[in-house]
Order: structure tokens, then sequence, then C-alpha cells
């Protein structure tokens, strides 16, 4: 019984994410916009569920390039609005938009002139009419049973706040250097201060076979190493290619014989590669701006002495929270 109704609350809150995610459109481009136009600084503000939401979104921003910072509605009344400057942005969230402590605050950021980005659930509320922009939160129904607990509704809101994020951080074309800098005393951070001969894989642990053999022994390598790549290298060691699991993959779909088939002539010919001093950053920086997920590491002849894969740089499960 408390599995099927721990699965309906995940239905509820999948489907208020799809609601959301369909009605994405020009408006989220308009905040967008706002905010790249911003010279100085986000203000988050919301109370209760939405303040802690906002408390979240902020932290978020700040970590990818960002600059906000969480202020609270009723402090704001008493003092704390001289945190905020005319040129800040402010993302005002009530799923309601009626909330009176930050329908409140709107009357002073607007005759600041702040502009205004609402995420709200209520299209025609207070909050909406308010604002500049309206990035459009509401869902079908919240997976409390009374309809009484923020749920469904909060998740949406976290969850646009984290397109937003992601968005602009590829708007600024924010990298894992940048990330690195903002993180220097977390665990992340810490493994990108690391040189990458510190986290290379090697020896046995390499996908590697010579240039003269056949795909089906870089079918065999793929499997036994379960890394999703194999590097191809000559007599001399010199790294001459790479070849995926999509290479094979293709080629398996033509109903080619993988035996008849040499790896030179599916291989990628002179794949990225990195230096074993190089910054485990900066070999993440390439990783990402190319989409790649192993790395060849080599001396100045371009021998290979390693290869870096991105479980072995960032531990698995974790590159996903970075961008």
């Amino acid at each position: 019984m408390s599995i099927r109704e721990a699965q309906e609350v995940l239905r509820i809150e999948e489907q208020g994410l799809a609601a959301v995610r369909e009605r994405i459109g020009e408006e989220f481009e308009r905040a967008v916009q706002t905010v790249l136009d911003c010279p100085t600084r986000l203000v988050i503000t919301g109370i209760g569920k939405s303040g802690l939401i906002g408390q979240k979104i902020s932290a978020t921003l700040n970590s990818t390039g960002t600059p906000s910072f969480f202020l609270h509605p009723v402090e704001a009344l008493h003092g704390d609005l001289g945190m905020v400057m005319p040129t800040d942005v402010v993302i005002a969230i009530s799923y309601s938009g009626e909330t009176p402590e930050l329908n409140g605050l709107l009357n002073s950021l607007k005759q600041r002139g702040n502009p205004i980005i609402a995420m709200t659930g209520g299209s025609r509320s207070t909050l909406a009419n308010s604002a500049d922009v309206v990035l459009n939160i509401r869902v079908p129904k919240e997976a409390c049973p009374l309809g009484l607990a923020p749920t469904s509704s909060t998740t949406a809101t976290l969850a646009m706040g984290d397109a937003l994020s992601v968005v602009l951080l590829n708007r600024k074309n924010f990298q894992a250097e940048d990330f690195r800098h903002n993180h220097p005393g977390g665990s992340l951070g810490q493994r990108l201060k690391v040189r990458v001969e510190e986290v290379m894989l090697t020896g046995d642990a390499m996908p590697v076979i010579r240039l003269g053999e056949s795909a089906l022994t870089a079918l065999k390598t793929l499997n036994e190493k379960n890394l999703g790549a194999v590097l191809v290298i000559d007599a001399h060691d010199v790294v001459k290619g790479i070849v995926t699991d999509g290479d094979v993959r293709r080629l398996m779909a033509e109903e080619a014989s993988l035996a008849d088939v040499m790896v030179k002539s599916i291989m990628t010919e002179d794949p990225l590669s990195i230096s074993r001093d190089a910054m485990a950053a900066d070999a993440l920086s390439i990783m990402q701006r190319h989409e790649i997920t192993v790395l060849p590491i080599v001396s100045q002849e371009h021998t290979l002495v390693g290869i870096l894969h991105l479980h072995e740089l960032l531990g698995k499960g974790e590159f996903r929270f970075l961008v």
C-alpha cells in the first residue's frame, strides 16, 4: 500500500512538471534576456514554502555564474530593502500570486524601477499583474490528498528555477573551471584541483587496441573495459584514433561482419587529448565543451600514458549536477 501511494505522489508530480514544461515559451525567453541584461544581481523573494524554494534557486544561480541573493519580504519592509539596487532584477515567487507579505513589497520595488519576474500559478493574480515577466508554474493538482500542502507546486517552482539557471549557464558559456572557482571548499572543487595523472586510468584498465585490429576486437574490448570507447594506437604507442560504442553499433546495424572490418575504417582519427600534468578542471572543460566522456592522456611525443573517464574524474552520477 505504501509503495503504491508513493508511486502515485511521484506520478502526480511528474504530471505537474510535464504541464509546466509544455507551457514554456516566449515569456521564458524574456525572463532569460531580462536577467542577461541585468548589470548587477538577481534578488529572489518569497515567503513560506516559496521562500525556501527561492533560497535553493538563489544558491543554484550563485554556483552557476549568476550572482543573486534571497530577500525575505517581511525583513525587506523593515530595512533590508536597502540591499536592493535600482538595477537589480527581482524574481518574486508565490504560487497563488496573492501572498500579502510579498505583494506588499512589490510597490516599493516598482517605485525603485526594478524589473520583476514572477513565478506563480496565478496568471491573473496581483503578483502576475504587477510583474514585467510571468513564468507560469501552475500544476494540475497537488500531490497532497487534501490539496493543501505545497507539493507538486513547489517541485515545479524548483524545476523552473533549475531551468532558468541552466539556460543562463549555457548563455554565459559558464565552464567547469568557473564552477570550481565558486566551489573551492566542496568535494567537487577539491577533486578538480588535482592534476590529470592523479585520476587517470593506466595499464590494464585502459581500453586499447592496435591499429591493425578488427572491429570485432574493438567490440570485445568495449565489453571488457566498459568505458564506452576504445583507443587505437600504433606500434609505437602513439594514439591514432578512438572508437566509441556508437561507432560499433552503427556498423552492426549495417549487418557488416565485424571480423572483416578493420578498426582504422571506423575510428575517429587524431582524437582530443591532454597531458598528464594538466589540471583536472581543464580536462573537464574539454569534455564539457565537446560533449565527450573519454579523454586520452598523452606524452609530449603523443604516446599514450593514460585515459581519463568522466566517472573517474567526478565520481559516478555527479556530472549531471554540474550543468
